[in-house]
Parts: structure tokens; sequence; C-alpha cells
């Protein structure tokens, strides 16, 4: 039988997230922590709604995690997040020393490579995953927003 846990399949599901950030006229990042196959966190951006910078998809999910965990640290657990995070969020990665980060979309303004920012030394990292879909969604938003 084959896994259908795969990274494509999860990142649908921070996919979908972003969705309801785009719904809510936030800009459309979505997460979901994993472990084990399991989700145990999904969040969205919500910097809006509650009128905070730090409350992007990745802060909100490492929250959720580490909540549903009751820990503070996220070792054997992965972040899909539909967008490459940023430097803020990085560095929250880099201290909740989360094994593996997925993420979809580039962000070569914002995002942690093009800031220099280090991830923990032993968090792995995927990217590029349905990264058309993930970039497709937030130039839409954009675009919405610049008409």
């Amino acid at each position: 039988m084959e896994n259908i846990f795969t990274d494509d399949y999860f990142m649908r599901k921070a996919l979908q997230e972003a969705e309801t950030a785009f719904e809510k006229d936030e800009i459309p990042v979505g997460a979901v922590v994993v472990i084990n196959d399991k989700v145990i966190a999904r969040s969205h951006n919500l910097t809006e709604l509650l009128h905070d910078v730090t409350a992007h998809a990745e802060m909100q999910a490492i929250t959720s995690a580490a909540n549903f965990l009751g820990g503070k640290y996220l070792t054997g657990c992965t972040l899909y997040v539909t967008l490459e995070p940023c430097q803020m969020c990085a560095g929250a990665l880099y201290w909740s020393q989360v094994s593996k980060i997925v993420f979809g979309a580039s962000d070569e303004q914002r995002g942690y490579r093009a800031m220099g920012t280090k991830l923990h030394p032993k968090t792995e990292v995927v990217h590029g995953i349905m990264a058309e879909e993930c970039s497709d969604l937030v130039t839409s938003f954009f675009k919405k927003k610049r008409r």
C-alpha cells in the first residue's frame, strides 16, 4: 500500500489554511505542524485580525504545536508552510528546534535565506513543494489589493 502522507499531502493542508487567510483578507500564508503523520497544529496569518505583526502562520503554528505537545521543543515535528519563513519566524523555528521545515514558494525579498538568517543546525529543509500553487495564491492576493 502506498503511503498517502507525502509532502504534497501535508502542503495541501497548509494551502487550505492559506486560502482561509485569503478569505479573511490576510496575506495568504498557511502552516501545519505534523508528527508521526498526524497534524497537531494548523494556522494561517492573523496579523490584521489580531493587530499583531508577530501573528504569522508559523508563529501561530509553533505555539499551537507546543501547547499540544506540552513542551517548547518541536523535535520530531515537521512544519509545512506555503511561503518561505521570514527571519522572525526562522528565529522562532530555530529556538523551537523543529526537525524539518517544508515550504512551498520562495520569498526572494523577505525570506530567511535572503536575510541570511540561520536555522537550527539539525533542522532539515525541503523547498519548492507545490511552489506554483502557493505562489499563485500570494500573487493573486496582492493583485486584488492593488485594484
